[in-house]
């Protein structure tokens, strides 16, 4: 166990339960809210810590019975690491790219990586904060004065104000890495590759297809629209949105608007006494009958 869990016995406890199988990976992650104070501060303090990548990721692997390990590739002069989740056995899968919120990689995303795995796609999760150090060594981190708050009031230290310097084609070129790095993968479709984001990584999924004719289909969860570009989308597009996240789902009308001009596939879903993030069933704006019917409806679309 790392040092910083040892210093804390409520924590120590808490991994000793969910390494031994009497509590799951909720009670954990709430468990560790609890004791940290915020959602923002337990998946910092998993991925600082390298839990979310080990202990979780093993044996939250062993129970969907998929394969997941961290993979490196390059993205011009930056090396991106990644979160490479897939099916069991040789058979080839169509494979989708999982971009991350401005949480950074965490838990959250790699358990989203290991669903769609467990769905039979090939899963690819990139740390989009790679080329500034990675999640982990990032979330340690004294914040600066353009942190975020969470929903709880709390900041997320480095990790929101990392994401905030990142440039936009900086890391749509990492994302075109990571698409190169799933076609060649020999249990890849490579003419079936997908993108799915969430919130800020919706938007990036979404300025993903404005920006790689190859990609197949583009997900937005809760994410902006590219302000332009449409005409360079071949990907068919799918969007989910909440019903009171204003500031978001209102651009919904002038995205239809746009992408029927262009020609191109748009279609999108409002989800009623929902916000925000209602997707993250590790957050306190978890809706699961929202989440439900979105994952089912992404599953369907991808597979189209």
């Amino acid at each position: 166990m790392n040092e910083n869990a040892d210093d804390n016995p409520g924590i120590s406890e808490t991994l000793e339960s969910y390494r031994s199988g009497r509590i799951g990976r909720r009670e954990l992650l709430q468990s560790i809210i609890a004791v940290t104070g915020s959602y923002t501060a337990a998946h910092l303090f998993l991925e600082s810590n390298g839990l979310a990548a080990t202990l979780i990721s093993t044996i939250e692997a062993q129970n969907a019975n998929v394969d997941a390990e961290t993979v490196k590739y390059p993205s011009g002069r930056f090396e991106i690491t990644g979160y490479l989740v897939k099916p069991k056995g040789a058979a080839r899968h169509p494979g989708v790219i999982v971009i991350h919120e401005n949480r950074g990689l965490n838990e959250h995303i790699r358990d989203v990586a290991r669903r769609f795995a467990s769905e039979g796609f090939v899963a690819l999760a990139p740390d989009l904060l790679s080329r500034v150090g990675g999640t982990g060594n990032t979330a340690r981190r004294p914040a600066g004065p353009v942190e975020e708050a969470d929903e709880s009031g709390r900041t997320a230290g480095g990790v929101t104000e990392a994401i905030a310097s990142l440039p936009l084609y900086g890391v749509i070129d990492d994302l075109k890495a990571s698409f190169e790095f799933l076609e060649k993968q020999p249990t890849v479709e490579a003419t079936h590759i997908s993108s799915v984001g969430f919130c800020w990584g919706g938007w990036r999924s979404f300025t993903l297809a404005t920006a790689l004719p190859k990609l197949n289909k583009a997900v937005v969860f809760y994410g902006s629209s590219p302000d332009s570009g449409f005409e360079k989308v071949q990907a068919s597009v799918l969007a989910h949105y909440a019903e009171t996240d204003a500031r978001i789902t209102g651009n919904a009308i002038w995205t239809k608007k746009m992408m029927d001009s262009a020609n191109k596939k748009f279609q999108y879903y409002i989800y009623p006494k929902s916000d925000h993030a209602f997707f993250n069933d590790t957050g306190n704006r978890y809706n699961a009958e929202a989440s439900k019917v979105a994952w089912q409806r992404t599953l369907e679309f991808l597979r189209s």
